[in-house]
């Protein structure tokens, strides 16, 4: 068994692709209808291709009380690994990303939150 998929809950499928494209430079990997949404996955140009983040509509109200919670609390829905974690935020931010504050380091960790338009924070994050 591998972990091949994540998914991440979001308000509007097109908008989300565009943010994790167009700002984040992921790479769509696949698109097609499933009922009235898409089966809309993105994989990282940095990454396995083999593992897949789902943009997951919000149809069911249980969920979008979930994202909205967490989002309340300040809690990301998922992270992201940087090998460099301040050039990225560099590049991020000068791309547009909003970020709440600047990468702390805490422990052998250091990290910070951005808001990917859609209803929800995502953690950065850099190991040692």
């Amino acid at each position: 068994m591998r972990i091949g998929m994540s998914s991440v809950l979001v308000d509007d499928q097109a908008k989300a692709l565009a943010f994790y494209t167009e700002k984040l430079w992921f790479l769509k990997k696949k698109d097609f209808p499933n009922g009235e949404y898409r089966w809309l996955t993105v994989v990282s140009p940095e990454g396995d291709d083999h593992i897949e983040l789902l943009l997951e509509p919000m149809a069911f109200p249980p969920a979008q009380t979930y994202q909205r919670a967490l989002f309340e609390a300040g809690i990301p829905a998922t992270a992201f690994i940087s090998k460099d974690i301040r050039a990225e935020y560099e590049l991020l931010r000068s791309r547009g990303v909003r970020f709440r504050g600047e990468p702390l380091k805490a422990g052998g960790v250091t990290s910070v939150v951005f808001e990917d338009t859609c209803g929800n924070l995502i953690g950065l994050v850099q190991v040692g």
